[in-house]
């Protein structure tokens, strides 16, 4: 069995640019921003360049790919232009994926901004229903989040939550950010199988789709969010490969997201694959 991991790549050159980079530095997946991570309109579809892409995942049997949402959007903000903002630019997020079938999406659950958890995953849901179409192919996934300020999603507790919220709930999933996760009090360096547990009984393993594997600058439960090289953080190598190595994980695309350039990208898939016991 393949371990199969990629990193965040640029989507700037394009979707074929982006499969050359990711066989260049030994990955067999990737993930990419939808547009810009600040916002703004996306780039013309060019049905030829996904092609060439879709045809050299097929060769090279790339795992599912995974697109992330702007960090602008935020579908349960206080404010009525930005939840329009967030359904707006998801909506047409989850149409352009159809292009790329049978792919993941993932997004932050965003911010409630002193509304209250209640409130803020009643606007999630309510995004969520209106977006999700029962034909398309993508699944939408929730991330784990660190818990600073007001986020939604510091606990498995809150995205079970926004996830018994969404009616058509095959078409969901959750990313676990092995940092975010970390920083926000589940100790996968000392319990990875208690976590894992812990996840099962409140979500379901089946719910879990892709995991951002990233080391964390802060130490546990700091509620941070800053992501470090596999090794040199506050999570360190062993854990991390603990985490490609476990049973019920292995066979997950993992995404890397640390602070590196392609050739750092490639030292650290070298060293998990390496590392990879399948």
């Amino acid at each position: 069995m393949m371990l199969n991991i990629g990193c965040h790549l640029s989507a700037s050159k394009g979707y074929k640019a982006m499969g050359k980079n990711a066989l260049k530095i030994g990955a067999n997946t990737f993930q990419f921003f939808t547009r810009n991570p600040r916002g703004g309109k996306a780039k013309k579809i060019d049905p030829e360049d996904i092609k060439a892409l879709l045809e050299m995942a097929k060769e090279n049997e790339f795992a599912a790919l995974l697109a992330h949402a702007p960090y602008t959007v935020n579908p349960c903000s206080a404010e009525e232009s930005v939840r329009e903002f967030a359904l707006e630019t998801m909506k047409d997020d989850l149409e352009r994926m159809e292009y790329l079938p049978n792919n993941l999406y993932n997004f932050h659950p965003g911010s409630h901004v002193k509304q209250g958890v209640e409130i803020g995953i009643k606007y999630i849901t309510d995004t969520l229903n209106s977006i999700i179409k029962p034909d398309q192919t993508t699944t939408v996934l929730l991330e784990t989040m660190a818990g600073k300020g007001t986020e939604i999603g510091r606990s498995f507790q809150e995205l079970k939550q926004i996830l018994d919220g969404v009616e058509l709930s095959e078409k969901m999933g959750v990313c676990l950010d092995t940092c975010h996760v970390y920083d926000a009090g589940y100790d996968i360096v000392n319990n990875l199988d208690g976590v894992l547990e812990e996840f099962h009984k409140i979500i379901g393993l089946d719910k879990l789709r892709a995991i951002h594997l990233n080391d964390s600058k802060n130490p546990f439960e700091s509620h941070k969010d800053r992501h470090e090289k596999i090794g040199q953080g506050s999570l360190g190598k062993e854990a991390i490969i603990r985490v490609t190595n476990h049973p019920k994980l292995c066979n997950l695309p993992f995404f890397l997201e640390t602070p590196n350039e392609l050739s750092g990208y490639a030292e650290e898939i070298k060293m998990l694959r390496e590392a990879y016991e399948y």
